[in-house]
């Protein structure tokens, strides 16, 4: 039998029995609610005309005895939920984090959080009141068949009362579930421009925009509050009437009753039993309208994430390889966007051998950080290959091969943490390793300059660094623990002379050390540490060679590149939104 990749799918596929037993313990719960009523009836149909103290005592031990029995029934079905609740956010927590980051990466999707809020309405749902009231509330038809064993016209009276509450509760549905959508909707939207606003919070205090921004913010903010006020307004008016219902269904009951036993058809026990039957019989199908709205967030929370996890691929233990070498081939690598009609890189080709050195090199919007992406296996080509050492870059494991593998962006921003946990990569802290890096990099003395040197704390509500400070950084995390590939691009975009000495160091140190490197920049004074030229234009390699063979050149094919300049911006990649 297949199984289902969907991790949401499986954990609740693998709980099933938890809630089976769930439902066996509202079995006995149930039952157990009859004890009072019960015990009612005896002792006004049985002890009061029986005039025996031994009765009333003997009912008493037994109702209470049953009552204790029930109390730690119910105890222990909420420890079940809660344990299930835990169980379903540790077994989903991971394979949730891992999605939102690859569906982030491959989708540019704002709203990060999103899937973490859905996992936690989920959780709150399956461990709360509101699904034991949906355990309960298929018992109300025993309840009311139980009533209608005592008189017809009192059984009748309590069906005519669940009719109207299972109404009221359906009419509530209705009312609010479209609602309460268009709340959700509007709601997430908001949040995802306070996500996108808060990346751009310089630019935008800068340029005076918060004004402006925030009417937008608004527009979905209130929209999103002004629905979800109309969708509480019709689930309020529905429980109020669900709540004078049910009291005028008590009176109804005990008045139908006493007219009953004033015509002797029923004993006055019956009267008290039927009257607490029936407030228990109606009592779940009132919590079920109470927690309705949760149920709805609890559904649609359940919905986007069975979407967010539909890809998820689960973690099969796969053949660890070697640690590579540094060979790269690059064969007929394509790369088109979804949508996009050409493509931002056609078919390019260019291979190195372990050690060498690669300046990747053309104007703006040629595709050269698209390449970087493909390159360190962030992005997966459309057509052809991209092997490290003969293996797939793209379907190597990134747990096994990230160790090997160095990369620098060309939007750096270093991760909430200290300085020394940022160079590691946040994984162990080898001092020795993480100090080795700073010094490749040339990196160490601006590390010890900083408050509390490797330790500094970086990010939230941690030290500033500037431009060329992160960037040198990010350096140090690019060589750490000897990489055997390593990707800059646009290493010298921030820096000052001081830094620019300090990256010509480190690429002269990866030479030295056999590590296969490729170096993205306008700069030409970079090209003088490598041992290749590679030039794209339009998304096409247009030279490649020796160092000294292209440079030659280069001059009379694309002057702008050969100054230093930025020019040919009508590039493929510019007009979709990469570098």
């Amino acid at each position: 039998m297949a199984v289902d990749k969907n991790p949401l799918r499986r954990i609740f596929a693998e709980t099933r029995p938890a809630f089976l037993l769930v439902a066996a313990f509202s079995l006995f719960i149930n039952l157990a609610m009859l004890v009072v009523p019960i015990y009612m009836l005896q002792v006004y149909d049985r002890v009061l005309t029986s005039m025996s103290h031994d009765t009333l005592l003997m009912l008493t031990l037994l109702a209470g005895g049953l009552l204790f029995l029930s109390a730690t029934v119910e105890a222990a079905r909420s420890r079940i939920l809660i344990r299930v609740g835990a169980k379903i956010d540790a077994r989903l927590s991971e394979p949730l984090f891992t999605t939102i980051l690859t569906q982030q990466l491959s989708q540019h999707r704002d709203a990060a959080s999103q899937p973490l809020r859905d996992l936690n309405a989920l959780r709150t749902f399956l461990t709360g009141s509101g699904l034991i009231a949906f355990f309960d509330a298929p018992w109300t038809p025993i309840y009311l068949a139980l009533i209608f064993m005592f008189h017809p016209v009192l059984g009748g009276i309590a069906a005519l009362g669940a009719f109207l509450i299972v109404g009221l509760a359906l009419l509530s549905e209705l009312a609010a579930r479209r609602k309460l959508i268009d709340a959700g909707v509007e709601s997430r939207k908001a949040n995802d421009l306070v996500e996108h606003f808060a990346r751009n919070v310089d630019a935008i205090h800068a340029m005076g925009m918060v004004k402006n921004l925030q009417s937008r913010w608004l527009s979905h903010h209130d929209g999103s509050v002004a629905w979800q006020a109309l969708a509480s307004e019709s689930v309020s008016l529905t429980t109020a009437a669900a709540s004078l219902v049910r009291m005028l269904l008590q009176i109804a009951i005990l008045s139908a009753g006493a007219w009953l036993a004033l015509e002797q058809a029923i004993s006055p026990g019956v009267i008290v039993a039927a009257s607490i039957i029936m407030g228990r019989a109606l009592a779940p199908v009132q919590a079920a309208i109470g927690n309705w709205r949760n149920f709805l967030d609890a559904r649609s929370a359940y919905t986007r994430l069975s979407a967010t996890l539909k890809h998820h691929e689960a973690h099969i233990p796969r053949t660890k390889l070697p640690a590579p070498k540094g060979l790269l081939a690059v064969e007929d690598v394509t790369m088109r966007l979804p949508g996009a009609s050409e493509p931002l890189l056609f078919k390019v080709c260019f291979a190195l051998s372990p050690g060498e050195s690669l300046g990747l090199i053309g104007p703006t919007g040629a595709g050269k950080s698209t390449l970087a992406r493909l390159l360190v296996g962030v992005w997966k080509p459309s057509m052809g290959k991209i092997g490290l050492d003969g293996a797939d870059i793209s379907s190597w494991p990134k747990d096994d091969l990230g160790p090997y593998i160095g990369y620098m962006p060309q939007s750096v921003e270093l991760l909430q943490g200290t300085v020394a946990e940022n160079i590691a990569r946040f994984g162990e802290p080898d001092a020795d390793k993480i100090v080795e890096a700073a010094k490749l990099a040339d990196a160490h003395d601006l590390v010890l300059s900083l408050p509390d040197g490797y330790d500094t704390v970086l990010g939230y509500g941690g030290h500033v660094l500037s431009g060329g400070q992160s960037q040198r950084i990010a350096l140090a995390r690019a060589v750490f623990n000897d990489p055997r590939f390593v990707v800059l691009d646009e290493p010298n975009a921030n820096l000052d002379g001081e830094g620019e000495v300090a990256l010509k160091n480190a690429l002269v140190k990866l030479r030295q050390k056999r590590v296969t490197t490729i170096v993205i920049s306008h700069r030409p004074s970079l090209l003088a540490h490598v041992d290749k030229l590679l030039m794209l234009r339009e998304g096409r390699v247009d030279l490649f060679g020796l160092r000294a063979d292209i440079m030659a050149r280069l001059p009379m094919a694309v002057p702008e590149v050969a100054n230093g300049g930025n020019g040919g911006k009508r590039g493929k990649e510019r007009r979709h939104g990469a570098t």
